[in-house]
């Protein structure tokens, strides 16, 4: 486990982040502020556009991991290392990443789901948004089976971000071993 710890704050930074919150007008705590600036040290060395694409692609990540109301350490470790190699980022970093769009993903994920997609998908080439699809996919998967509700929220963001069913079909089928609606019953 790195050495980085969470602070509730830091899942506003995202948001922020995201262009989903405006910053403070004054009167801003001070954890708040020290969250923001911990965050912005970490993802420093990235182009702000590149921070932004990040922080999106981990927030989504994080909605089909939260998918079925439960993240695993299996798909928390998946989405450290597909943030880590995605991003360039060392273990610590990803980490924090992760640990800040998961949070996002228990606060806000329903309502602020379809727009961080539609951020992602202006900026995103079709490339980049079946590499995102297939990232969902290994997370749902990360630990051994892929739900109906995983499934369902990877239908929904391929849908929102343009891509076509064939895409979608695609990218479940390089999963197939995993998916829960294809493996065999315990006899029940």
């Amino acid at each position: 486990m790195s050495s980085l710890s969470y602070h509730p704050d830091m899942a506003f930074s995202l948001r922020r982040l995201l262009g989903l919150d405006a910053a403070p007008e004054g009167g801003a705590g001070a954890e708040d502020a020290d969250a923001v600036r911990r965050i912005a040290r970490e993802l420093d060395a990235l182009a702000p556009e590149r921070a932004r694409y990040l922080a999106a692609f981990a927030f989504l990540l994080g909605r089909v991991a939260h998918a079925d109301l439960a993240i695993s350490d299996e798909e928390t470790r998946r989405m450290e290392t597909i943030v880590r190699d995605l991003g360039g980022l060392p273990e610590a970093q990803a980490a924090l990443v992760v640990q800040i769009a998961q949070s996002q993903n228990r606060l806000f994920g329903a309502t602020e789901g379809f727009l961080v997609t539609r951020q992602l998908r202006a900026s995103a080439t079709p490339e980049e948004c079946r590499h995102l699809l297939d990232s969902l996919c290994a997370v749902a998967a990360a630990d051994g089976a892929i739900r109906s509700a995983e499934e369902r929220q990877i239908r929904q963001i391929t849908s929102e971000l343009g891509l076509d069913h064939a895409d979608y079909v695609a990218a479940l089928g390089a999963w197939a071993k995993h998916r829960a609606v294809l493996k065999p019953s315990d006899g029940s």
